[in-house]
């Protein structure tokens, strides 16, 4: 009997746990659908990961779009994630571009170096050592350890010049706040 009495207990509060997320869900949904820029990154993280709903990776992409629009930086590198794996899109590097570029021009270090790994590959952009070096420095100046990684890397490939070119752009990028870099 106190099994009994102890099971339904448990299935009452998981109901009604379920029922609560499922309120605190559609509250997010209202708030997001009205432009709230945390509710719209609160519900796609919550559907990348799989928090509480179903991992969808396609309504994801929706909600970081949205904050991404507003000009949230991490939405924005989530979204060149997600082009870039093809999570919730036909995998694209050139979309991935745009959202890195747009993110690595507000300092965030990890589209940074993202954008510089792919100036080096090639992907979605032309192959631009000079690029490639100019933001994994950059990444690497923000903190990211990677960056200096992927800087040494690109140190040994190029010309003297380069590496001179790509520092004048580095500094150039700093001065004007990454815009237009």
């Amino acid at each position: 009997m106190k099994k009994l009495v102890l099971l339904l207990s448990l299935f009452i509060i998981s109901t009604s746990v379920s029922a609560q997320n499922g309120t605190n869900l559609k509250r997010l949904e209202t708030l997001a659908k009205q432009g709230d820029l945390a509710a719209q990154i609160e519900l796609a993280n919550a559907y990348r990961k799989g928090i509480g709903v179903n991992q969808d990776y396609k309504t994801a992409v929706k909600w970081f779009t949205l904050a991404a629009e507003q000009g949230d930086a991490k939405a924005q590198y989530n979204l060149g994630i997600m082009h870039s794996f093809g999570l919730g899109v036909v995998p694209n590097y050139q979309p991935a571009v745009k959202w890195y570029t747009l993110a690595a021009e507000q300092g965030n270090a990890l589209a940074q170096y993202n954008l510089g790994r792919l100036y080096y590959l090639g992907k979605g952009v032309p192959e631009n050592l000079v690029y490639a070096h100019m933001w994994a420095n950059q990444a690497s100046s923000n903190g990211f350890e990677m960056g200096s990684e992927l800087t040494e890397l690109l140190t040994e490939l190029m010309t003297t010049t380069q590496i001179k070119q790509a520092r004048r752009l580095g500094k150039e990028c700093v001065n004007k706040k990454y815009k237009g870099c």
